[in-house]
């Protein structure tokens, strides 16, 4: 009896890498299907179980309480630099140590005794009394008795446990929640917890203003001695080294302002000096041209005034008397005399000026003298002076820095003693909402927790069946890589253990040899049919019951076959072309491989056609041994078949819509049972093409990813034609027809 194989024997696995791809996509919802047992099972359990737990446990309640970080202080309270420090905002750093702050083991204790939880069986394990099982583990010396440890002590890990802080976002606000079964107590608990954190800031700030007037007005007597000491040292330095007054209305010193003064005299000498020197010279120059009367200084000289006028007067008698007497004329030569006296005077007059200016200039060269001598002996003094000046200043430095300590003291003091009271330094924190007693509890939320838990049971147990499914797809490919593959043996390993019918089919016909009368099969062969009753095969009863497969009323014109081969048929007559030529003669028909064995030529097919690499013109031939049409299975690899599940539907409708028939056909070659499950859905027909018994697991497993895919009808037929010797020794072969 032969058996169905998914992988030829013939084949290599790099003709058909597809094949190694594992479990595909579209496999996924039939694994489910047969594991469905597994999967709702335990989901209903952990479903039940849940809500057993959400109504048998005690239920818990929430008290919120929120707080908002800012500064409080009133502005006129503050000094400039805090005004100015305030501007910049609370960093999420600062609000994350205010969280650890309320969760600080002091105010946990404070707490603890305002909200009476010691003696609280929720919170003290030590309420109760100590049961036998307890006191057997502290007699061996297992477990701690807990009365040893104070009360307080007791209850912290449990008031940790129910209590919960966190900052809102990124935002300052504070959310406190403290939980209990006592609704009350949880509002209580938020509350009193937030009060207690508020207090604490408040008291922190009165605290360090009482810190900060203690210790500044303690050390304010000894700096005002200081400042005293260091102003008494600057006026005794002053007076030692004659520096009294030494700073003026200018900020000079005065030996230095002295200097100046001098400086400016010597200056305003020396310009005297050559100024007069200067005229002197002019003067000069001009008596020796004998323009003396046109010197400023004895032109303005009243006496040379009429001198000069008398020369006028005496020069004009001479150009009248030399107009009627001749030069040795006495007249004439008296004229000239008295001309020649006024020159004579004019010309002592000028030199008299001249003498003068010379005596000032000789004077303002002496004072010129004297002034330099004052200047170099006062800068000496200024040189002297300098060392005393800084050593002056360094002191006055001093001074005025214990001074300026000083004032910055008191300053301080004033503020931290106006401070020193609980109502000038509120807390920065305040109440934005407080906890209300909570009426619907926070644990358990029953409809999440059921749902969650159910939900997460689904697909833990969905996860499950699929990567037992891939393990044992793993280890199918694993071993194809060896050699041939039988699904029937590795058919516990793909699949999960469960209870199914050996068979797949609802019915079967009548025992129908190929070979037998057609009558035998209750139907008709058709005419054309009957013609091939001569050859190997009798065709007539499949080809009616696939002619009479039911249709939709939206399905194409032409009608989709797919056969199936399960065997390679090693040259012999096979079904697939017998049945092809078989329904050539109903009208017109495109044979289609949709895979080819190794053995084949690569030529332009139908996986260029879905890839949208050729045309219909360039992918369908005509058949050499028929007027029919082919298309090959095509370069592109087969993977692009599950690339393009959209486009392999439009080529099956367009073929469809252009033939009569389109005979797609699967070789026995790996990877061929995913194809089946990839086109089968877009089938009339799936012939399957098979010598195995009816009872054979193999053959019921093709059949049922045929019936998963959505093929409109399934049939399995013998795949060659058969001989007298196997009428006498195999009863059972058969054409199993399945109407469905």
């Amino acid at each position: 009896m032969s058996r169905i194989r998914q992988r030829s024997t013939h084949a290599e696995p790099a003709s058909q890498p597809q094949a190694e791809e594992g479990l595909g996509l579209a496999q996924v919802p039939r694994v489910l299907r047969r594991s469905i047992g597994w999967i709702v099972g335990p989901t209903l359990m952990v479903a039940l179980g849940a809500s057993v737990f959400v109504n048998v446990v005690s239920p818990r309640y929430t008290g919120e309480a929120k707080l908002i970080l800012e500064s409080r202080d009133a502005a006129f309270a503050r000094t400039t630099q805090e005004r100015a420090d305030q501007q910049v905002p609370i960093d999420e750093q600062a609000v994350a140590s205010q969280v650890q702050v309320v969760m600080s083991r002091d105010l946990a204790r404070e707490a603890i005794r305002r909200l009476k939880l010691v003696g609280n069986s929720e919170f003290d394990p030590g309420a109760g009394s100590i049961g036998p099982v307890q006191r057997v583990m502290m007699m061996l010396g297992i477990g701690a008795n807990p009365l040893d440890r104070p009360a307080e002590d007791r209850v912290l890990d449990a008031y940790f446990d129910h209590l919960l802080v966190f900052p809102a976002g990124k935002s300052r606000i504070l959310t406190i929640e403290f939980r209990s079964k006592d609704a009350k107590l949880a509002a209580e608990g938020a509350n009193t917890i937030a009060q207690l954190y508020i207090a604490s800031l408040e008291a922190d700030k009165v605290d360090t203003a009482r810190y900060a007037s203690t210790w500044l007005g303690g050390n304010i007597d000894g700096l005002r001695k200081r400042v005293a000491e260091a102003e008494a040292k600057v006026e005794a330095f002053r007076a030692k080294n004659g520096l009294i007054g030494s700073a003026g209305a200018t900020g000079r010193p005065l030996n230095g302002q002295q200097l100046g003064e001098l400086s400016s005299q010597l200056s305003a000498a020396r310009i005297l000096k050559a100024d007069l020197t200067g005229k002197v010279k002019a003067i000069k120059d001009l008596i020796k041209d004998g323009r003396a009367f046109e010197i400023p200084d004895v032109a303005n000289n009243e006496v040379i005034r009429r001198i000069v006028e008398n020369r006028i007067a005496v020069r004009a008698q001479l150009a009248l008397e030399s107009r009627t007497l001749l030069p040795a004329h006495p007249r004439i030569k008296e004229l000239n005399a008295q001309l020649e006296d006024l020159d004579a005077q004019i010309k002592a007059s000028a030199e008299r000026v001249v003498r003068t200016m010379d005596n000032d200039s000789k004077i303002a060269g002496a004072r010129v003298e004297s002034l330099q001598a004052a200047v170099d002996g006062q800068q000496d003094v200024v040189v002297k002076g300098n060392a005393s000046e800084v050593q002056l200043r360094a002191l006055e430095r001093e001074a005025k820095v214990q001074r300026e300590q000083l004032e910055s003291y008191l300053s301080r003091y004033r503020e931290a003693a106006a401070r020193d009271g609980e109502a000038a330094t509120p807390a920065d924190a305040r109440v934005v909402s407080r906890a209300v007693t909570p009426e619907v509890p926070s644990f358990p939320k029953k409809l999440p927790i059921v749902g969650f838990a159910t939900l997460l049971t689904l697909m833990l147990a969905a996860g499950a069946v699929i990567a037992r499914a891939l393990l044992a797809e793993g280890a199918r490919i694993g071993a194809g890589r060896g050699g041939a593959f039988d699904p029937a043996d590795d058919r516990q390993r793909r699949e999960p253990i469960m209870e199914r019918p050996v068979f797949a089919f609802p019915e079967a016909m009548p025992p129908a040899r190929w070979s037998e009368p057609v009558a035998a099969a209750a139907v008709q062969p058709h005419p054309a049919v009957a013609a091939d009753a001569a050859g190997s095969f009798d065709l007539a009863p499949l080809v009616e019951r696939i002619v009479a497969a039911p249709r939709g009323d939206a399905a194409p014109a032409g009608r989709r076959v797919l056969i199936v081969e399960t065997e390679d048929s090693l040259a012999a007559p096979a079904l697939p072309d017998a049945l092809t030529r078989a329904l050539g003669r109903q009208g017109s028909l495109v044979a289609v491989d949709l895979n080819a064995p190794a053995s084949h030529e690569p030529e332009v097919g139908f996986t260029d056609l879905v890839a949208g690499d050729a045309a219909f013109l360039d992918a369908i031939q005509p058949d050499r041994d028929s007027n029919l049409h082919r298309i090959a299975a095509g370069l592109q690899a087969a993977a692009v078949l599950f690339d393009e599940p959209d486009a392999l539907a439009l080529t099956f409708e367009a073929m469809a819509e252009a033939y009569d028939w389109v005979v797609c056909r699967i070789h026995a070659v790996p990877g061929a049972v995913d194809l089946l499950d990839l086109v089968a859905g877009e089938m009339d027909c799936v012939v399957i093409a098979s010598n195995a018994a009816a009872e054979d697991p193999a053959l019921a497993d093709l059949y049922a990813i045929a019936s998963d895919a959505g093929a409109g009808q399934i049939l399995v037929a013998q795949d060659r034609p058969v001989t007298a010797a196997d009428v006498a020794g195999d009863k059972a072969a058969e054409l199993r027809l399945n109407a469905a």
